[in-house]
């Protein structure tokens, strides 16, 4: 924008290789082909353009014309101007040259059975694998190749074309992914470092990011809930393939929260670009200058000040100069409140109830005051957010559970249990087979007595 708020002009350029040639050789023959002369004086002028050297675009060393190529290039632009100074395209142009059928029918093959893999990876393992001789083929040939097979990069085997996509609004798709940094290295011993991301679609504002050993579904539904409760829910989650975010547990809570949970194709790792994008960025500005790291405390520090005094904040190619966090702050997302993510993440598990009145979660026990369900199989509802205890769903009614404190429940004092005096109750197994063998009822001695 200029001063006044008019928009500036972008410059005026050449719009092809080819025109920039024909510009070029219009500097040569321009001056002439604007003056009258007679056919010696053209010669004589042809011939003096000749003797001069000129510097071709794209080159570096000066060359000479012939006569012959001046004057042809003096009456084409005569005759069609600028248009016509432009060279002539190859009668075999889009056609790959100088391959044999077996090294074609090699490199499309190669190309279809890895599509993403670009023409010089291509090109260099089969060199190195000896299938092919160094310097047989060039990587322009091969490209040419792919070009007229219709096996570019970007375009999948079955003819669709990958384009580019991104969400709605701000806050409505978030990327989840897991990245492996480098072993903190504990005392004597390593400990593997995983870095566990939730990243918004639009604005690729990172909502969560965290700093684990482990990989697991309970580690991805902790970031998770973490993010829900700080900025609210979006209208889908997109993940990848792999068991942390296959399991049960967190399909169900994005059930419950009306979150689309999606898996991106298997084998389709370009799917994941913003994400993977987004790991190369961390990783060229944190994660390989981590040094001698020791604690996750250390590494997480440094991640979320990698995030907010440089991610956030440094435009972004992908949003067209735009910042992360300028795009963020016009988010749309669903505020939870805290009663629904404890419901939406309950889980539920059956456990059966040891005679002491005890059973076990997660190693850790828990005590049930109701001593009629001791042996019985209960189910178990647990709160994973951690702000309530868990407690026993049984015929429809709810048990609470509390801590077991074994010192506590040794120096508890039982009140004794008085039975009331009751009648005594005849039995006389052997006796009764006797009134049975005699025709006697015990009623009847009853009665006499």
């Amino acid at each position: 924008m200029t001063s006044k708020g008019v928009p500036k002009k972008a410059p005026l350029r050449p719009r092809d290789p080819a025109e920039v040639i024909a510009l070029f050789r219009a500097e040569i023959v321009g001056a002439i082909a604007r003056r009258e002369m007679t056919r010696g004086e053209l010669a004589e002028a042809i011939r003096a353009i000749a003797a001069c050297r000129y510097r071709p675009p794209g080159r570096r060393a000066s060359k000479q014309y012939g006569v012959s190529t001046i004057e042809r290039w003096y009456y084409a632009y005569r005759k069609g101007g600028l248009e016509a100074l432009r060279p002539t395209p190859r009668s075999d142009r889009g056609r790959a040259r100088e391959l044999t059928p077996e090294q074609r029918a090699l490199l499309l093959d190669v190309r279809r059975e890895y599509p993403t893999a670009s023409a010089q990876v291509i090109v260099r393992t089969l060199i190195a694998d000896g299938r092919l001789a160094k310097k047989a083929v060039s990587v322009t040939t091969v490209r040419r190749l792919f070009r007229e097979a219709g096996l570019t990069r970007g375009v999948r085997p079955d003819g669709h074309t990958r384009l580019r996509w991104q969400a709605d609004h701000a806050g409505a798709l978030w990327h989840g992914d897991v990245c492996h940094g480098p072993a903190l290295r504990i005392g004597k011993t390593t400990k593997p470092l995983r870095i566990h991301a939730l990243l918004d679609d639009t604005s690729r504002y990172v909502v969560a990011l965290e700093a684990h050993h482990t990989e697991r579904e309970d580690d991805m539904l902790g970031i998770f809930l973490r993010a829900l409760r700080r900025h609210g829910a979006p209208d889908a989650l997109y993940l990848d393939n792999g068991a942390t975010y296959r399991g049960e547990g967190l399909r169900l809570a994005c059930e419950r929260l009306d979150i689309s949970l999606l898996h991106a194709r298997p084998g389709d790792a370009p799917a994941r670009g913003k994400m993977e994008r987004f790991w190369r960025t961390l990783r060229q500005g944190c994660l390989d200058h981590l040094g001698a790291m020791t604690t996750l405390h250390d590494v997480q520090a440094r991640l979320l000040a990698f995030l907010d005094e440089h991610y956030h904040r440094a435009p972004h190619g992908g949003l067209f100069g735009k910042r992360p966090a300028d795009v963020w702050a016009g988010a749309s997302t669903r505020t939870i409140d805290e009663p629904t993510l404890v419901t939406a993440m309950t889980t539920r598990g059956r456990r059966r109830v040891r005679r002491d009145g005890t059973l076990d979660i997660s190693g850790t026990p828990w005590q049930l005051d109701q001593s009629f369900l001791a042996g019985a199989l209960v189910t178990v509802a647990i709160d994973t957010t951690g702000t309530a205890a868990p407690f026993v769903e049984h015929d429809g009614r709810r048990y609470p559970l509390h801590p077991v404190d074994a010192v506590a429940a040794g120096k508890t004092r039982r009140k004794p249990h008085d039975k009331p005096p009751s009648a005594k109750v005849t039995f006389d197994p052997p006796g009764a087979l006797l009134d049975k063998l005699v025709g006697r009822t015990r009623r009847d001695d009853d009665e006499d007595k």
